[in-house]
């Protein structure tokens, strides 16, 4: 059994203040806490990606502004435990990769489970961090990015989504995830009349798309975390979001009528081997006073993927809480991005480095 921190105790975990959203131009921006004179910035903001279910899905883009044609490309998946935040609680994290790492980065929204009068489902979500990086593939050149340079982080509920993109993009379906399919129908796909690849080809190359991902403090176990509430009242979540507790994958689904749902959305269950599919390099932390996603459970997921072969680097930050990239400051957790998120965003940026070409 995981050493899980009880659901009702987060209620307040991730109550953090939501950044307000800013008009879409291009603009500059202040300097980020780092080891060196940052990267200026263009910023574009609220760029709609697809519309979904009546709800209108956003990202912001950051582009180093220091004249080269392209640059390597992050894309960003944020945590809230799927109820809450929205890409703003990343803006910072967002910002320093683009400034230190001279990064295009793609802040990512997604729809959460209280969306569509709480309807929206785990496989739906996991749908739109799928078509996001879609979209981000056929549209990130006119921001100059490198559409063949692509890694993916995110952390929390976000750790989880970039790990299902790293591990499902070769699992593609032209009808929704559901009890009848296992395989997922991304939210956006590329337009053939435009050159963009078919959703056959996508699949093929699917072990292709990314160069590398780091996954901050994931859930990688949805199977485990559903068994211990994640589902039910206790968990603070739904009332933050402002959304009644249910199964996540709708009404009459539960994980003992539907367990291969569950699983099929629990990266450290789909885990391939490197005979069957190498996986790009991975990097997956976690501070050691995370009781949310705790580093047993969080180095459990990174010995998986070497013991199936997959190149994985594991750390575990000392004296660190969860949510600790967020943006601000979180007095529950102890947290501040400006003292505790450098030391781990250079290691990201050093990583995301050494494996782009």
């Amino acid at each position: 059994m995981h050493a899980y921190r009880p659901l009702a105790a987060l209620s307040i975990i991730l109550a953090t203040v939501l950044l307000t959203t800013a008009i879409h131009t291009p603009s500059t921006t202040a300097k980020e806490p780092a080891a060196h004179t940052p990267a200026p910035l263009l910023m574009y903001r609220d760029i709609p990606w697809v519309t979904v279910g009546g709800k209108i899905l956003t990202t912001d883009i950051f582009v180093p502004n220091t004249k080269r044609d392209q640059y390597p490309v992050v894309v960003i998946y944020h945590g809230g435990g799927w109820l809450i935040n929205d890409n703003k609680i990343m803006e910072s994290t967002a910002k320093y990769l683009a400034q230190q790492g001279e990064f295009v980065v793609a802040n990512m929204n997604y729809r959460l489970l209280g969306d569509n009068h709480n309807t929206t489902t785990m496989g739906e979500i996991v749908e739109d961090a799928l078509g996001g990086l879609l979209w981000v593939r056929e549209h990130i050149a006119d921001y100059h990015g490198d559409p063949d340079q692509i890694a993916v982080t995110g952390d929390s509920a976000g750790g989880h989504l970039s790990a299902m993109v790293l591990l499902a993009m070769d699992n593609l379906s032209h009808t929704p995830f559901g009890p009848h399919n296992l395989s997922f129908r991304p939210t956006y796909l590329p337009r053939a009349k435009t050159g963009g690849k078919t959703l056959e080809q996508i699949e093929a190359q699917g072990q292709n798309v990314l160069k590398a991902a780091v996954l901050s403090y994931g859930v990688f176990d949805l199977e485990q975390r559903v068994r211990d509430g994640l589902e039910s009242p206790g968990n603070g979540f739904w009332k933050m979001g402002g959304a009644k507790a249910r199964g996540i994958f709708g009404k009459d689904i539960s994980i003992d009528t539907h367990p291969a749902l569950y699983r099929a959305v629990s990266p450290i269950q789909l885990i391939p081997t490197a005979e069957e599919r190498r996986l790009p390099p991975t990097f997956v932390h976690v501070g050691s006073k995370d009781t949310t996603t705790p580093p047993s459970a969080v180095k459990r997921f990174a010995d998986q993927l070497a013991i199936a072969g997959q190149t994985v680097v594991f750390k575990e930050y000392a004296d660190k809480n969860h949510a600790f990239l967020d943006s601000g400051c979180n007095e529950y957790l102890g947290n501040c991005f400006d003292e505790d998120a450098p030391e781990t965003l250079k290691d990201m940026t050093d990583f995301l480095k050494r494996h782009f070409e």
